[in-house]
């Protein structure tokens, strides 16, 4: 004898199921936040002992509540390179960066609007070439040129040489930005007798300016993090960047001075960062497109 269920049972029924399933979806959201809290705070960990080690009188390895002092940075400023590094760091990071992005700029502009044989392979070699052959692949080549033409030693050399290995990714990401750009605006200005570099500047680089500005953070940054390059072709101390001189804080023994390594670390990735959020609200950044068309 078969029973069927009334529509009692039915009622009954339909909320138990929608219970069961709002509890799926509550563990499944405890779940991935507490993934995602402790993803965070695997990154996080480092930054937080970047933050208070600086500020610890005895600072360790591990991230703890500082014995809050300054004398760090006392016994920093003491070094005679610390200052004159971070100039130095300034000075190879901007000349890089002006000399990457008007070059580029200039490169990219000519291979979007101008057809020749072969134009896309010739970026994916140069751009593959570039990430092949890497500086210190072609350290040897490059330090034997450098000496060639007096270049070892001087702001000069770092300068060319750290710019050479960033130009053709930024070319090839320039290029996106400049073929996104509408040919019609250029076509209008040609009429009253622009010239290419006065459309160019007048013209496309406003259009293209979060690529420019994208080029240029990315250009600083990587060049304010070198170390290879500066460390093998500049000599005197006095014109090493940061980041040398920060390989420099360690007793004779090998052994890390956490308190002047740490404090120096603050101190040196901070104009990276406030270079980055300004730019970043000011022009914004994307690695792709000119403007909607």
């Amino acid at each position: 004898m078969t029973v069927r269920e009334g529509p009692e049972n039915a009622v009954a029924a339909r909320p138990a199921g929608a219970g069961g399933a709002r509890a799926r979806h509550a563990v499944a959201s405890i779940g991935r936040a507490t993934f995602l809290a402790a993803v965070a705070g695997f990154f996080a960990l480092p930054l937080l002992w970047l933050a208070t080690a600086p500020f610890d009188a005895h600072p360790t390895i591990t991230a703890s509540v500082p014995e809050f002092t300054l004398g760090n940075f006392r016994a920093l400023l003491d070094n005679p390179y610390v200052l004159s590094s971070l100039g130095n760091s300034v000075l190879q990071a901007a000349g890089s960066a002006v000399l990457v992005v008007v070059l580029a700029a200039l490169a990219a502009y000519a291979l979007s609007r101008v057809r020749i044989p072969g134009r896309d392979a010739l970026l994916y070699v140069l751009l593959l070439l570039s990430s092949v052959v890497t500086g210190t692949a072609a350290m040897v080549p490059i330090f034997e040129l450098a000496t060639r033409l007096n270049l070892v030693d001087t702001h000069l050399g770092v300068v060319l040489t750290l710019s050479g290995g960033l130009l053709p990714a930024a070319i090839f990401i320039l290029k996106d930005f400049m073929d996104a750009t509408p040919t019609s605006y250029e076509e209008s200005a040609r009429v009253f007798g622009a010239s290419p570099l006065q459309i160019l500047w007048h013209i496309v680089v406003p259009v293209v300016r979060p690529g420019l500005a994208t080029i240029a953070v990315w250009a600083v940054a990587s060049v304010w993090g070198s170390f290879l390059t500066p460390f093998i072709l500049l000599r005197d101390p006095e014109k090493s960047p940061g980041a040398v001189i920060l390989y420099t804080l360690y007793t004779e023994g090998g052994s890390p001075r956490l308190d002047l390594i740490s404090t120096f670390s603050l101190l040196y990735s901070l104009p990276v960062v406030l270079m980055y959020v300004f730019v970043s609200r000011k022009y914004g950044f994307r690695f792709h497109g000119g403007i909607k068309r």
